[in-house]
């Protein structure tokens, strides 16, 4: 009978590898999937949504200072 490592070592090597390949082009296919920029660009934008001004110095007081939404 084999031990342990040995037996994971093949599984990992046939099985293990051809699970990662697949995965792997699964998610390249469904990234490139056709009507899927829509989604990409409105996840792209996220960061500058409610960017309506440039950020305020570094130097006005803590209090003073607002979001850019207001």
């Amino acid at each position: 009978m084999e031990d342990t490592y040995t037996i994971m070592r093949i599984f990992a090597g046939s099985w293990g590898l051809m699970f990662l390949l697949i995965a792997f082009l699964a998610v390249i296919v469904f990234t490139l999937r056709p009507g899927s920029r829509k989604v990409h660009r409105d996840t792209a934008n996220i960061p500058f949504r409610h960017d309506d001004k440039p950020a305020a110095d570094d130097t006005a007081a803590p209090a003073q200072l607002k979001e850019a939404r207001q």
